[in-house]
């Protein structure tokens, strides 16, 4: 074990060493490198401004060692903390300017401030910026869809691809006459284009795509365009912040997280004209960093703290800026359902409003509405300065007013809310004044065609959302609301068109993140408080299970639900008292992971388990994972049930055996020191994942059902 630890150290340092750098070479050595071309990538940085240094670093390091270096971006530059928000995105532009980039695509963030805006931004830029399936007023391409490099003969073509949830993500009052191709139309695009750079001898093609391979974007992702291309080499991939070498299919599909988390590396070899490899270099404290696109870097920082690092306010309680459900903390994000900060921001546009004055409908009838989408980060428990703030709000949004009848605003609820909780969805409605209900366990009613100029599909019938009361007043659907929102869902963005259509509406040119700060410091009294350390009750669901009350597995099952680790036998019932089968709980525990990719040409031992059962792929992550085996060499048993002991020894071997405390006392009689689940179980008892039955007996053979199950894999998670 020691000299395992020693190796491992070992290897550990000598990975940080070699962090994001190639091989260095003795005096006159070949460089490993010549007659390389080397395509380094970013994407999704959304203002990691630090990272640009790496990025350089990196590039130069494989020019030092012979090869030709591309320096491209797969879009999402624009937007994303202080540094670049501060002016707009101007800042990130001159960064990659500092970096040496030489091409980039878009993405939806780069509309944040308006294609106006991102035109003159794009004039200081010494890159090049392509895309080719967002069109002008005139129908005509707003960009130039594709360029080619020619290395020393090797002829390189890039393509740009934006996403066309664009037109819904951007503020659609800012990007008016510009339009998206989407499905057959943007992959027709992206084909013209290859078979144009074909036609001129182009030897490699790769797209820089700004679409993503979520599951919500389809058929827009980046596995959508590459099943309907041909031609095309590579695709450097944006959007979804995904962390991947290739697609679920082995698609030639790479994309590096988002701000810098990986710098992506494509080589190419010049003589053959193929692409030899592609890789993702992790990026660490330790990496090597340009010094002089560092101090650039630096220089903006600095400027930043000067201005917006004063501290105005203070904190008694963190305020959530999780993006979706913690499984730690047992919380909703801001995307799939009610969070403090959410609270306290729709609370702030509400008093910021009155303040001024100017809404025509009785008080009762004014309500607040913005989306969870526009929420970026969190705010810690202790001081507060303006650059916290910002940092939660980047946008530069304003506060309007709409004026919506109840039925109007019921939509809007409806259709911003039509995948929750199951998915995070950047328009779902965090809410002041309004107490609404979402039934989870109905589907959504979906028109057959989506809302005009967006992706998104109005609901047909409202079937899921309640809204319960307006500031305690009873809900009326022919009323007239005034709904405090932001200009960008004002304009009807994201999921909101009931919005855009409605009758009246004005901009107060409140800035959002100064409505805010002024309700901190004014209402407030410059402290964040108690009243907002938890969300206040303003939106619940409809519990998917007729059978799981309140009770001592409520809240286990519930998180089990939220996390997908496990569903109901039935849409409404849970059937917490069945018995737990193997099959069941290893697929509890591949759920929870991750549901990490199972190699194709994995051997199947087990003449009882068949690569069609649902539960195939948990099965041999299970066994290839050492977390538990066959009954026998060829049967694995799926269907009996699992007993205490067994389903301990599967938690315990999933957390990597640990070694118990020395002192460790077995207070069970029937559980004897020679037994094979004897560790498992002291150490589950040790985490408080489970208990005996009694003090003095554990009943490890006894069969565990659905709720136990549930209710031990939260504990061990949590």
């Amino acid at each position: 074990m020691k000299n395992t630890k020693k190796l491992l150290s070992l290897l550990l340092v000598i990975a940080m060493i070699f962090a994001l750098a190639v091989p260095a070479f003795a005096e006159g050595e070949t460089p490993s490198m010549a007659g390389k071309t080397v395509i380094v990538h970013s994407n999704d940085v959304h203002g990691a401004i630090a990272g640009y240094a790496n990025m350089a670093a990196l590039a130069a390091e494989y020019e030092s060692q012979g090869a030709k270096v591309i320096v491209a971006d797969a879009g999402d530059f624009s937007q994303g903390k202080v540094e670049v928000s501060s002016n707009k995105g101007l800042n990130a532009v001159k960064m990659m300017n500092a970096a040496g980039y030489d091409i980039a695509t878009l993405g939806n963030h780069e509309f944040d401030y308006g294609y106006a805006q991102l035109k003159e931004n794009l004039k200081e830029a010494t890159f090049s910026t392509i895309c080719c399936n967002i069109l002008d007023e005139n129908g005509k391409p707003a960009f130039e869809g594709s360029k080619v490099f020619d290395i020393d003969g090797l002829k390189i073509g890039f393509i740009g691809v934006n996403t066309p949830e664009s037109q819904t993500k951007a503020n659609p009052a800012l990007i008016k006459g510009l339009t998206w191709l989407a499905g057959a139309d943007m992959v027709k695009a992206v084909q013209a284009e290859a078979d144009k750079l074909k036609a001129d001898g182009t030897d490699v093609i790769v797209v820089l795509s700004h679409l993503g391979v979520d599951s919500e974007s389809k058929p827009n992702r980046s596995t959508d365009l590459w099943a309907g291309l041909t031609g095309v080499d590579f695709i450097i991939d944006g959007h979804s912040h995904s962390v991947m070498e290739k697609g679920d299919n082995n698609e030639p599909i790479q994309s590096t997280g988002t701000a810098f988390e990986n710098v992506g590396v494509i080589v190419i070899d010049n003589a053959t004209k193929k692409i030899e490899k592609n890789m993702l270099v992790k990026v660490t404290e330790d990496s090597a960093k340009d010094e002089a696109v560092a101090k650039a870097a630096q220089d903006i920082t600095d400027a930043i703290n000067a201005e917006y690092g004063a501290v105005f306010a203070k904190s008694e309680v963190e305020l959530n800026g999780d993006r979706s459900y913690n499984t730690k903390t047992d919380l909703y994000g801001n995307r799939d359902g009610e969070t403090n900060l959410g609270d306290l921001i729709t609370d702030s546009m509400v008093w910021s409003v009155k303040k001024t004055g100017g809404v025509t409908v009785d008080e009762k009838n004014i309500v607040a509405v913005t989306n969870g989408g526009g929420i970026r980060a969190a705010i810690k428990a202790g001081d507060v300065t303006k650059k916290d703030v910002n940092t939660v709000l980047p946008f530069g949004n304003t506060i309007a007013v709409v004026y919506v009848t109840g039925a109007e605003l019921l939509e809007a609820l409806e259709a911003s809310t039509y995948c929750s909780p199951d998915s995070a969805i950047g328009g779902f409605p965090q809410v002041s004044g309004i107490n609404y209900t979402v039934d989870a366990s109905k589907a959504y009613d979906a028109n057959d065609t989506t809302y005009p100029g967006s992706t998104y599909y109005g609901p047909k019938t409202i079937n899921r959302v309640t809204i319960d009361s307006i500031n305690g007043q009873a809900f009326d659907a022919k009323a007239t609301y005034a709904v405090i929102t932001n200009n960008f869902l004002a304009a009807g963005g994201d999921t909101y068109y009931a919005f855009a259509s409605a009758s009246a509406q004005f901009d107060t040119g409140i800035p959002l993140d100064e409505a805010l700060m002024d309700y901190i410091t004014t209402e407030l009294k410059g402290v964040i408080g108690e009243q907002y350390k938890a969300p206040q009750g303003r939106v619940s669901y409809t519990e998917p299970f007729t059978d799981v009350t309140a009770g001592v597995y409520h809240d286990a099952i519930m998180w089990a639900y939220k996390s997908k680790i496990t569903t109901g036998v039935t849409e409404t019932t849970f059937v917490p008292k069945d018995s737990c089968t193997r099959a069941q709980i290893v697929t509890f525990l591949y759920r929870a992971a991750g549901s990490p990719e199972v190699a194709e040409n994995v051997t199947n031992p087990f003449t009882d388990v068949s690569k069609d059962s649902v539960y195939y792929n948990a099965i041999m992550w299970a066994v290839e994972k050492k977390i538990t085996t066959g009954v026998t060499d060829t049967t694995f048993e799926p269907n009996s049930p699992c007993t205490r002991a067994q389903i301990v020894t599967f938690l315990y071997r999933e957390a990597g055996s640990p070694e118990l405390a020395k002192d460790a006392a077995n207070p069970f009689s029937d559980v004897s020191d020679s037994s094979v689940y004897y560790n498992a179980i002291l150490w589950a008892v040790e985490k408080k994942i489970t208990t005996g039955v009694t003090e003095t007996t554990f009943v490890p053979n006894d069969t565990c059902t659905r709720a136990q199950i549930g209710r031990a894999s939260c504990r061990e998670r949590v």
